[in-house]
């Protein structure tokens, strides 16, 4: 990248948040703290308004604006991947927002672009689960939860539990937003439980966001993210696999707990942290004698059960 290219993208990196660091620059267009330091000075005698917090970082000043931003063709392609991903993957909330966000970034593009970008939302396809359409459960509430998670505002809902199936209402203080197994999480400290804990979006009823606000931190937000996506109670379990099996397994195995591997006598050892040995049980019977139970010991005999009904229901 020349210097013009790079000091047009500093200028629209600085536009895009409140303060960005000298540090965050340098290891975005890989450059030294010094270049850092020279290229902020170009911008100021080029008459961009800087202002510079001491041990923060830098800032525009007020109002200040560069004209509407220019997409390459590759940039706005990589768009079109967002929005079919967006399309399938999140609720109406968000598509409606976005979807007039892409008719402001297709308005600044040039005519071939426009043409190019319409060839290839044709040609792109996201498969998914269909998401079906449930008044009981209008999963209509993404755009909600994201304001709520800015501002800091406790959200109040009626949650339906799949293991009593009814519902209760909770008010929570949001942590944050997943997406796992086919479907958005609410992350969040439940002030019923008195704990962290994690709601499917599309599992919520009558979502409000209350006027009431709660204090937290960065530091809080990353262990109760991790404390709720490794679970409370989990067990550690350990088996031996076949070589060319592990082959087939390299997708599923993170859907499981999977946390290490390594080689031993031409078969392969994983480990995986587990919520529950029955549900991974059944996952691990699909292997047949291609795996084996290094640890616990608990788990063999949960194998020997299922197989023990399954020969009882096929004999």
């Amino acid at each position: 990248m020349n210097r013009i290219d790079r000091l047009t993208a500093i200028l629209v990196h600085l536009q895009s948040k409140k303060v960005v660091t000298a540090q965050e620059i340098a290891n975005r267009f890989d450059i030294s703290l010094r270049t850092v330091y020279r290229d902020v000075r170009s911008l100021e005698e080029a008459g961009v308004p800087l202002g510079a917090e001491a041990g923060k970082g830098y800032f525009i000043m007020e109002g200040y604006h560069l004209p509407p931003v220019m997409f390459t063709s590759e940039e706005a392609n990589a768009l079109v991947i967002g929005s079919k991903l967006i399309e399938r993957q999140t609720d109406k909330s968000i598509k409606q927002h976005f979807q007039e966000a892409m008719f402001k970034i297709k308005s600044v593009l040039k005519s071939n672009e426009k043409e190019g970008l319409e060839k290839l939302e044709s040609q792109i396809r996201v498969a998914s689960i269909p998401q079906m359409e449930s008044e009981d459960f209008p999963n209509n509430f993404l755009a909600t939860i994201q304001r709520a998670l800015v501002d800091q505002c406790v959200l109040e809902f009626k949650y339906f539990s799949n293991y009593t199936g009814d519902f209760n209402v909770r008010q929570v203080e949001p942590i944050g937003l997943t997406f796992y197994g086919g479907h958005w999480h609410l992350l969040a400290f439940c002030r019923l439980r008195q704990a962290p804990r994690d709601f499917r979006v599309d599992r919520l009823v009558k979502l409000q966001m209350l006027e009431e606000t709660f204090e937290t931190t960065p530091t809080r937000v990353e262990s109760f993210m991790e404390e709720i996506l490794r679970g409370n109670e989990l067990s550690e379990v350990e088996i031996s696999i076949d070589a060319q099996v592990a082959r087939f397994i390299s997708t599923q195995k993170y859907y499981q707990g999977f946390v290490s591997e390594y080689e031993k006598e031409g078969r392969i050892q994983m480990k995986f942290l587990v919520p529950g040995l029955e549900y991974f049980a059944r996952w691990l019977i699909s292997f047949g004698n291609a795996v084996e139970v290094v640890s616990p010991e608990s788990l063999k005999p949960i194998l020997l059960n299922l197989v023990d009904e399954l020969n009882k229901h096929y004999k």
